[in-house]
């Protein structure tokens, strides 16, 4: 069995200050400014002792909005010095969104342009402070505790927060350090575009933290902006998600030779990554594009096509070292288990045990969801995902649908029924729903189909406007459809599978 690390995610950080104190950990392309690893070491004990000044006891959240700059990361770690745990909240959070997450959390501290009257406020790091301050005292946080609470919208629109453990995490990270190739070590320069308010971000900094790597933190992507950060600082490798290598290939054959000439691995998470864009980036480059499957619940990575060494069309790829994976049907019950590749022996002739619900074990998992652990890993450990896949010949994971309305997009999740209520506030509309329809950039983008009031009016923009001032961006509707009605089950139940695709008016 593979070891439980111990420790916190704020005792790895503080190890590679000792080990790599001079080695350049973060290039903040927003900001401008560089920071040495002892240099972060010091400003996260500066910003430690900002919070337990403040009144900060172990085990409090503190909720932060985390764009991708030098600030974000002191303060990420400055919460797990202080013994806190980090609430991440996105940069396009809707004040609504914002609201029920600081209410649900029992978040005791924000940082970062938030703000409720209910709550404390602090300031976010100071990177030029110099003044003389306390040091926080060492905290006993253990494996066990929180670490991050991170939030994913749940059934009905309403928040669930997954508990992440610092054992979670710091599973995880040994867990990716174990593929060959890692996917981060010692001496990489990694580009790190993808939000750090998400799991798939927070998963890429902790890696450079444990490997004393350096972090090239690009806040808002933009290809050329990238692409210049890439060359500039002759980045190593990239943690992305399928929009930026489609805006990459889009670039052209002699722009990326020049921008990733010294790239050596490039991963890909968070939505699927479309074939066409994986043969043309190999083709315009000469890289592979590693393509990894895992949830927030998961810490968050479970399989990658690292493992398997091929990058392979629509394959997530196969569980990483310490995770175990099966296909369950709806009871549980497994119909194909595949803790070992080189162990698979799964009847591929046999279509109705090919394909079940992906069931995931590790010391990676979380904790449950806040405050009382409901939802999570069973008494054996193993926790269903949501998605349906197969595995094919080879062992590699497929992923062709979800056992729910869940609407991914870009990695981020959305519920239909969140976005469903938001439509319903306006007077003029009777019903609507929501459905996830195929995205060649982002995976999936929302679609809402609306039923009118008889004689109403209501255009798209304003349909949209009115989202806008609800609901996080990835959350409001790309396509807007209007019909005279939606379709039921005979119990009353809303049948949104009919949606997808064009509705009759």
């Amino acid at each position: 069995m593979a070891r439980t690390p111990t420790g916190t995610v704020a005792d790895l950080m503080a190890r590679t200050c000792e080990k790599v104190p001079r080695h350049l950990a973060l290039v903040d392309i927003s900001g401008a400014r560089s920071l040495t690893w002892q240099q972060v070491g010091e400003l996260v004990e500066r910003f430690a002792s900002a919070l337990v000044g403040a009144g900060l006891a172990a085990g409090d959240r503190v909720a932060l909005r985390l764009p991708n700059t030098a600030e974000s990361v002191v303060a990420l770690f400055g919460v797990l010095r202080a013994g806190g745990a980090v609430v991440p909240i996105g940069t396009d959070a809707a004040p609504r969104e914002i609201e029920r997450v600081l209410a649900h959390s029992g978040a005791a501290f924000t940082a970062g342009d938030l703000s409720s009257p209910d709550v404390t406020a602090v300031a976010l790091p100071d990177l030029d402070a110099t003044d003389p301050f306390e040091p926080a005292p060492k905290t006993t946080r253990s494996g066990e505790d929180l670490a991050v609470l991170a939030y994913t919208s749940g059934t009905g629109g309403t928040p669930r927060g997954v508990m992440l453990s610092h054992r979670a995490l710091l599973t995880n990270v040994e867990q990716c350090a174990a593929l060959h190739p890692a996917p981060v070590i010692s001496g990489d320069r990694v580009l790190l575009t993808v939000p750090l308010s998400h799991a798939y971000g927070l998963s890429g900094l902790w890696q450079v933290a444990a490997a004393g790597a350096t972090a090239v933190l690009l806040d808002k992507f933009g290809v050329e902006t990238a692409l210049t950060a890439c060359q500039e600082h002759r980045v190593t490798t990239v943690i992305g998600v399928p929009a930026i290598y489609q805006a990459f290939v889009a670039a052209g054959h002699e722009r990326l030779g020049e921008a990733l000439s010294t790239v050596r691995v490039c991963t890909s998470g968070a939505a699927p990554l479309d074939a066409a864009t994986l043969a043309l980036f190999r083709q315009e480059t000469g890289l592979a594009v590693f393509e990894g499957y895992g949830l927030t619940e998961t810490g968050p990575v479970l399989t990658s096509t690292l493992v398997g060494g091929v990058a392979k069309p629509g394959s997530v790829g196969r569980a990483i070292p310490g995770v175990e994976l099966r296909l369950v049907d709806s009871e549980g019950n497994p119909v194909v288990a595949l803790t070992d590749p080189d162990e698979f022996t799964a009847d591929l002739t046999d279509e109705a045990t090919d394909t079940g619900l992906v069931s995931a074990r590790g010391a990676n998992l979380f904790s449950g969801y806040w405050p009382d652990g409901e939802g999570g890993p069973d008494a054996e450990g193993w926790f269903r995902t949501g998605d349906v896949g197969y595995f094919d010949e080879d062992g590699d994971l497929h992923l062709i649908d979800r056992a729910n309305d869940l609407i991914i997009v870009n990695g981020f999740n959305v519920y239909p029924h969140e976005v469903e209520q938001v439509v319903a506030e306006l007077d003029v509309v009777a019903e609507a729903a929501a459905v996830g329809e195929p995205d060649e950039r982002t995976g999936e983008h929302v679609k809402i189909v609306v039923v009118l009031v008889p004689g109403a009016e209501l255009s798209e923009d304003a349909l949209r406007a009115h989202c806008a001032e609800r609901l996080a961006k990835f959350k409001i509707p790309a396509t807007v459809e209007f019909a005279k009605s939606l379709p039921h089950s005979v119990m009353g139940k809303l049948r949104r599978a009919g949606l997808r695709g064009s509705v009759t008016p």
